[in-house]
């Protein structure tokens, strides 16, 4: 049974699966930094600077009646409360820290794409000027019209 725990703890999928979770909670918190710190506080001005998180709606009073100022009022008074605007924050959340892991993982591979050299592949196959048959494109004559097809010989091959 050891045996094959070790097996399965040692494939390939299972180590990146393992690094991918450490790194992925170890960028966590800047994608947190970036959402809360750099992208939040200018939607909490262009909506007047008002904190989302604090919308609710009293579903049944506390025993201090309403109406309450704060959801922490209304908490502290045994309100019975739907925190809409918690909820509504935590996805906007959600969204912004979904697109920023989107435009990382974006920008990561389109620098893979560029450190494997894509450089053109050769072409196959080529059309023959004068007969305009494809032939293999390091062809020096025609397989169709005996045409020569070295540079400046392009009319018919002499026997």
């Amino acid at each position: 049974m050891l045996k094959e725990f070790k097996e399965f703890a040692m494939r390939g999928n299972v180590v990146d699966m393992a690094i991918g979770i450490i790194i992925g909670s170890a960028f966590t918190p800047i994608v947190r930094s970036l959402v809360d710190d750099v992208i939040m506080p200018p939607l909490g001005l262009l909506f007047g600077d008002t904190d989302f998180s604090e919308y609710f709606l009293v579903l049944r009073g506390g025993e201090v009646a309403g109406p309450y100022a704060s959801l922490e009022q209304a908490r502290e008074a045994g309100a019975v409360t739907l925190n809409w605007g918690a909820f509504l924050t935590t996805v906007v959340s959600f969204l912004l820290v979904a697109f920023a892991v989107f435009l990382l993982v974006k920008a990561i591979n389109r620098m893979r794409s560029r450190e494997e050299g894509s450089a053109p592949e050769e072409p196959t196959s080529k059309n023959c000027p004068l007969c305009l048959s494809s032939i293999p494109y390091k062809a020096r004559r025609c397989a169709y019209c005996a045409s020569n097809l070295e540079p400046g010989e392009l009319g018919p091959a002499v026997a």
